[in-house]
């Protein structure tokens, strides 16, 4: 399958997970709000979600699909089914393991990750709670990335790419018909989380087995396979991660800010997610398994390519997206979020925290495209050092810039912490760059560059476009006529976008996939 249409297949599923997350958060802004409850539910879910982008999504899959292609393309199909029993069989293992503690140690987690709840007993034993509900979820999800990763490697991406429908489906029913059921009506979204983690990886087992991966899981500590994916998967948990290990700061801090601050944060978080879903995430699966093969049979000009080739679409896409969630954040948060019992205020606040995050969205794309480049070629330690310094270099950016804000009065020192985020994801994915030029393995073509010359005109046009469309009292508006007044700028920016690029000569062509 080539890389635009596996990359069709991941987006097309991911837009529907997104726009279906969206129907999700809507309800949850609706149903909650943005108050100390829904503040005490994100933190529940954002430990084992934290979590699973560390080492699921992160750490597991890019250490695992370079070996198992590896043993896909050289080995035979009896020693590929070892491989995927002994694997299934080790992480199960440890991830039960981990669930165990996790459930246990719920209270010190509570305390380790939202210490600002430790003095307001209610919302920390609430948090201990649901936590002990959702933590569990890590063990099915990243099962499920296991089950992915194999999937991907045969050309198969449509039903993982599907999985994170069930997770919005499961909270959405959670929010509407069981929270009235609960003492606590939030607990119910706790309760949806641990359904969506046993449907996820129910859904992607029949597919397992259609490949022949489904074999009896088995103990494989020593299996020369597990070990190398073990070796490289030790140094990738924090360098292919970086961003969500920084998004986890940022939720101790503002655990101490004003009530709400941690849903400001979330709500903007999530769309600025939304363009980073199915861009970055779709850019890092689908060319994770091409850098890998074409690595392994040594095709340096291939492989240079097909990196090329992912940076003309975040060009052509990411940056867009960010100048039309900087120029759109009020009008955006707005039609989707204010409504119930979240606020003029809340839709404000988190405008300010989603300008921040959007600043940064291009880097944490470009992050996806970079790190598969290493990770394709089985070095895990050289991203891990950058994302230690990136990430060390957050803290630094939160402390500089949190500290002032508090001690002057500023009402909206969240937005420090998603500024502090968009800083470090600049630095790293600089670095990364940078380091891809010191050995030799990438550096932008000439082509490249030309082409990013060319769409800068572009850029400033349809920002222009927008941005004199935006001017509107979106609060006093009704949900009907946000929503349309935001489909028409969105419409007519992108158009104006699209005659823009054809007018400096940007074609398809430009856009084939190597």
């Amino acid at each position: 399958m080539s890389l635009a249409k596996s990359g069709s297949v991941v987006g097309i599923m991911t837009l529907a997970s997104r726009v279906l997350g969206f129907v999700r958060d809507q309800v949850l802004a609706i149903v909650f709000g943005a108050g100390a409850t829904t503040d005490v539910f994100l933190v529940a879910f954002k430990i084992p979600n934290f979590l699973r982008r560390l080492f699921a999504e992160g750490a597991f899959a890019q250490a695992f699909v370079p070996v198992f292609t590896e043993y896909k393309e050289t080995k035979s199909p009896e020693a590929l089914r070892d491989l995927a029993a002994h694997v299934a069989g080790t992480l199960s293992i440890i991830l039960l393991i981990i669930s165990t503690l996790g459930v246990m140690l719920a209270p010190m987690l509570v305390m380790l990750f939202a210490p600002g709840f430790i003095e307001d007993k209610e919302r920390f034993d609430l948090a201990t709670h649901m936590l002990r509900i959702t933590f569990p979820y890590l063990f099915f999800v990243s099962l499920l990335a296991y089950a992915g990763s194999i999937q991907n490697t045969f050309g198969h991406f449509a039903v993982p790419s599907f999985a994170p429908v069930l997770l919005n489906v499961c909270m959405i029913a959670a929010a509407l018909w069981f929270s009235p059921m609960f003492e606590q009506p939030i607990v119910a979204l706790a309760w949806g989380v641990f359904a969506a983690g046993v449907l996820q990886l129910a859904l992607q087992l029949p597919f397992l087995q259609k490949l022949g991966l489904l074999p009896k899981p088995r103990w494989g500590w020593k299996h020369s396979g597990v070990r190398r994916i073990l070796k490289l998967m030790a140094p990738a948990v924090l360098g292919s991660s970086v961003a969500q290990i920084n998004l986890l700061l940022d939720t101790v801090i503002a655990s101490f800010l004003t009530v709400g601050s941690l849903s400001w944060l979330y709500y903007s978080d999530r769309l600025m997610e939304f363009p980073l879903g199915i861009l970055g995430v779709t850019l890092g699966t689908i060319i994770l398994p091409r850098l890998s093969r074409e690595h392994g049979q040594s095709s340096p000009e291939q492989f240079k390519r097909t990196i090329d080739w992912a940076l003309r679409l975040v060009c052509l896409v990411g940056v867009p997206a960010a100048i039309g969630l900087v120029v759109l954040a009020v009008p955006m948060i707005c039609t989707l979020f204010e409504y119930g019992k979240f606020t003029p205020r809340d839709t404000t606040m988190a405008s300010y925290s989603l300008i921040a995050y959007s600043i940064g969205l291009p880097a944490f794309i470009l992050i996806k495209v970079f790190a598969p480049a290493f990770f394709a070629r089985q070095d895990t330690k050289t991203p891990v050092r950058i994302g230690i310094i990136a990430l060390i270099s957050n803290m630094a950016y939160n402390l500089i810039l949190v500290l002032p804000m508090v001690w002057l009065g500023f009402t909206a020192p969240h937005t420090a912490l998603a500024i502090a985020t968009s800083m470090s994801a600049w630095q790293q994915a600089w670095m990364l760059y940078q380091k891809l030029k010191e050995q030799n393995i990438y550096r932008f073509s000439d082509e490249l560059i030309s082409f990013c010359k060319r769409m800068i005109l572009a850029w400033v046009i349809m920002a222009a476009v927008v941005w004199a469309m935006s001017f509107a009292d979106w609060h006093a508006m009704s949900a009907a006529s946000r929503a349309l007044e935001l489909v028409v700028i969105i419409a007519v920016g992108a158009a104006t976008y699209a005659i823009a690029l054809l007018l400096l000569g940007i074609r398809p062509r430009h856009l084939a996939s190597p």
